[in-house]
């Protein structure tokens, strides 16, 4: 072992860098997000949207410079998973909340669909050698990638951009047994179900 200070740092991939602006980003959707609950002010939510787009901007990165520069490990896949859950899982739920679907059940759908997510990495961590068939690539992915989350993220952002949030929620809000679910939530419902499916889909 290394008693050298940043003696870890040191041993990160350039490819890794980009990991970390992607997790830097996920973070700043969450700060953007609690601002917004403070202040009401929808230009957060913007904000918020941008980051996680810029997130996913350096996922793509990340792994187009690892395959460049041919130096991949078992830190930089942890670390990118890491960084997924943040900016892919825990912003667009918490981005979720704060729009509006803050019901006893939204907030079990938002948990259930972050838990999918975790679950969707950790079973892409552990098959990825058997996947890849003893090349240096994975050929497809077993249910869908957490990234396509965006897709929820800029969902929300246009939500904003009509006042469609809070109070004006699209589809607004039903209850059963006396505890809100806005029926929007359930789009968050069928992401997680279909990233922890066994559907196959082709990596580019």
């Amino acid at each position: 072992k290394s008693s050298k200070p940043f003696s870890m740092i040191r041993e990160f991939h350039l490819a890794d860098w980009f990991t970390l602006a992607n997790a830097v980003c996920g973070m700043g959707a969450l700060f953007s997000m609690m601002t917004f609950l403070e202040t009401d002010n929808v230009k957060h939510i913007y904000i918020a949207g941008g980051l996680v787009l810029a997130a996913l901007f350096f996922d793509v990165v990340d792994g187009r410079v690892a395959r460049w520069r041919q130096k991949t490990s078992s830190l930089g896949r942890e670390l990118d998973s890491l960084a997924d859950v943040i900016s892919f899982g825990v912003a667009p739920a918490i981005m979720a909340y704060g729009c509006g679907m803050q019901g006893f059940y939204d907030r079990i759908v938002l948990a259930y669909f972050v838990a999918c997510g975790v679950s969707r990495l950790a079973r892409y961590n552990v098959t990825a050698e058997a996947m890849s068939e003893g090349g240096d690539k994975v050929k497809y992915f077993e249910g869908t990638p957490i990234p396509t989350s965006v897709l929820l993220v800029c969902m929300l952002t246009l939500a904003a951009y009509f006042d469609a949030v809070q109070s004006n929620l699209w589809f607004g809000v039903i209850e059963v047994a006396g505890l809100q679910l806005h029926p929007l939530v359930l789009l968050f419902a069928l992401s997680g179900s279909l990233m922890i499916s066994r559907i196959r889909i082709p990596k580019l």
